[in-house]
């Protein structure tokens, strides 16, 4: 799969900023000045499926074959990124062409429609895209984290969030696998810098036993979903979690952890995965 993944040549436009210099008015302490601040940029891109148009997205314009491997994975398209016979990017354009070595056809009703369903078996319902039903998983991995594991994951999440600290103006996915690896990836959409760490994952064929994602953001149902697909029992984030996430979060196995700020947070489910002596 990954000879089988490029990017259309065109000269200067190959690379596309992921920030922008703006002039600005800042008040500070009563005074005024004009100075010179950084935006994220925003890109377009449009993935077409089999030359069926599948989807526009709005997103960062780094790591974007990761990011169409993983987008894909998550709508239930593709399992593996050996799925894809070819993905070209054209930065130029805003396009991703995308072939799968067996013929895509868009169902609608799989792809974009809710259905009220149990998840895993449980007796709760809840709403799911179908093909959420049909991928996300309940996960077995029994890892133990310490307080300490939680506050250095975040912490390294924060060193690696260059962008970030730039612009202010985008979000962080970031997958520890003790022992192996950390993937950090950021977008302007948070469910974009969790595509872009699965796409990653399926791309080199990573095992997510015993790794743990933070986040920056809130921990929302469509948050715990894409986590789940990943095979990753923990998740962990600065903000709060959704009632429904943390519903999701008990039927699927995966312990949410919260409020990570200074040296304090919080443990919404399955707390025996965190040592508490």
């Amino acid at each position: 799969m990954l000879d089988k993944v490029a990017q259309r040549g065109e000269g200067r436009q190959r690379r596309a900023p992921l920030q922008a210099k703006t002039v600005i008015q800042r008040y500070h302490e009563g005074q005024w000045t004009v100075i010179e601040d950084s935006v994220a940029n925003e890109f377009v891109l449009t993935i077409e499926v089999d030359r069926q148009e599948f989807a526009t997205v709005v997103c960062t314009p780094d790591c974007l074959e990761d990011f169409v491997i993983g987008f894909l994975a998550s709508e239930g398209v593709i399992r593996q990124a050996s799925d894809v016979d070819n993905l070209e990017v054209s930065l130029y354009r805003g396009m991703a062409w995308v072939h799968l070595k067996e013929k895509f056809q868009m169902r609608p009703e799989v792809y974009r429609k809710r259905y009220i369903t149990s998840c895993c078996g449980k007796s709760r319902q809840s709403f799911y895209f179908f093909n959420d039903a049909q991928t996300a998983h309940k996960i077995e991995d029994s890892t133990r984290l310490s307080a300490g594991d939680i506050l250095n994951v975040m912490a390294k999440m924060d060193e690696e969030s260059f962008l970030f600290k730039q612009t202010g103006g985008v979000h962080m996915a970031f997958l520890e696998i003790p022992g192996q690896c950390f993937i950090a990836r950021s977008d302007i959409g948070r469910h974009n810098a969790l595509d872009k760490v699965f796409g990653y994952l399926l791309r080199c064929g990573l095992s997510t036993i015993g790794a743990r994602m933070a986040f920056s953001g809130r921990i929302s149902s469509e948050v715990l979903l894409k986590v789940s697909k990943m095979g990753v029992g923990v998740v962990i984030s600065h903000s709060a979690p959704t009632q429904l996430a943390l519903d999701l979060a008990r039927d699927l196995n995966i312990t949410v952890i919260g409020f990570v700020r200074n040296s304090s947070f919080n443990v919404y489910t399955h707390d025996w995965r965190v040592q508490m002596s």
